[in-house]
């Protein structure tokens, strides 16, 4: 049991609401199954506890953006198939097949590689040939310009390879405006025409999956075999404020608090905190948080208004946030005392604080700011048990 009264700042994990996130996703996406992506340490919430508490939710697949990801989940027990959707060096194919993991197949000549690999050890290395249709990061080209159909084909037809799916990404499925739906919409049409096109060769495609989380929520259930949401389970949106065509009853599963470590009244034409950006009106009664922007809080946040929530009053960071620390303005709450609990993300009395309102002052989205949370913040469940 982790002693909150000894902490300095931690985020507290509701795992139990994990299941409820997968139940809501699963209603707007028929019979297609759910890859979990848990890649960045789950967003920062903690990969092996959220691969887990998938699992129990009926996840039989999981995708990372790296090896050591990968490796971690296997470390921690996690048997089912793992999906690298990033590179992996050609040093690092050996763990690529002791650890019996699915590698994206970034592009032909990577293609190659791999195949080059399985048949000196006579073996197959077991990929997913990823298909660019439009965001032009990793993959085959098959876009209206360029559509390298045979690449993909030979691909399959590799000895040294156990193709066992194909999948795309959408840049702008977040945007709900008449040109990304259009150039969305022509993803999904370039998807399943390739998909038809590889069955008119003879070859099978295997699992199908093109949907992230909102690929999931503005075009539901497109008929694939998988889906990829991340934030989803995790009870949020990258963006609140983001119109989407569906209405799911998502549960943040993450709060985020820290501990006032100081108290005071400064007086009439002080400035607070470095660079002296924001000056006392009169007499101020200033907290000191103990979070910082080494703590993951960005220091794009400082003097833009951003609230917090102690004793369930809701006082604004003011001068610029330190490394370590960071000030907020308690003047007229005089029950607000060293030791109080600060709330930044969750719920504190009827105030609710949400992640989306440091990311907007942040100038990013919540991926960034959850992933951005560093090592340091301890991370707590639901039941004041450290998360591993």
């Amino acid at each position: 049991m982790i002693e909150i009264d000894k902490q300095r700042t931690w985020a507290q994990i509701h795992y139990d609401r994990i299941a409820h996130n997968v139940k809501e996703v699963q209603k707007l996406i028929g019979n297609t199954k759910i890859m979990g992506i848990v890649k960045a340490n789950a967003y920062g919430h903690g990969a092996v506890r959220c691969t887990q508490e998938l699992k129990k939710a009926g996840v039989d697949y999981f995708a990372v953006a790296c090896l050591s990801e990968a490796q971690q989940l296997r470390q921690a027990g996690i048997e089912d198939p793992i999906l690298i959707l990033g590179y992996t060096a050609p040093a690092c194919f050996d763990e690529l097949a002791q650890g019996h993991f699915v590698q994206s197949v970034v592009s032909y000549d990577y293609a190659k590689k791999l195949n080059a690999y399985g048949l000196a050890h006579n073996m197959k290395m077991s990929v997913h040939v990823k298909a660019d249709t439009g965001m032009n990061r990793t993959g085959i080209l098959y876009e209206d310009g360029q559509k390298d159909f045979e690449q993909i084909c030979e691909v399959y037809w590799m000895k040294g390879l156990d193709v066992q799916g194909i999948f795309s990404h959408f840049p702008v499925s977040d945007d709900l405006g008449c040109d990304s739906k259009a150039f969305t919409e022509n993803q999904i049409r370039l998807f399943n025409e390739l998909v038809d096109r590889l069955k008119a060769q003879g070859i099978e495609p295997g699992l199908r999956h093109i949907q992230n989380s909102y690929g999931i929520l503005n075009y539901k259930d497109l008929g694939m075999d998988y889906c990829r949401p991340g934030l989803l389970y995790m009870g949020v949106t990258s963006d609140d404020t983001i119109e989407i065509e569906s209405n799911p009853d998502f549960i943040p599963i993450l709060e985020w608090k820290t501990k006032v470590s100081l108290v005071k009244d400064v007086p009439d034409g002080a400035t607070i905190s470095y660079g002296r950006h924001y000056t006392c009106h009169g007499t101020r009664r200033i907290a000191s948080l103990a979070i910082g922007y080494a703590d993951g809080l960005s220091r794009m946040c400082s003097n833009q208004g951003l609230n917090v929530s102690i004793r369930g009053h809701l006082v604004p960071i003011v001068g610029n946030i330190c490394m370590d620390q960071c000030m907020v303005d308690v003047t007229g709450f005089d029950d607000i005392v060293e030791g109080d609990v600060a709330t930044l993300v969750g719920k504190d009395g009827d105030q609710i604080c949400k992640v989306d309102e440091i990311s907007r002052l942040a100038k990013t989205i919540n991926n960034e700011t959850l992933s951005a949370i560093t090592s340091r913040v301890v991370r707590i469940d639901q039941n004041n048990e450290l998360a591993k």
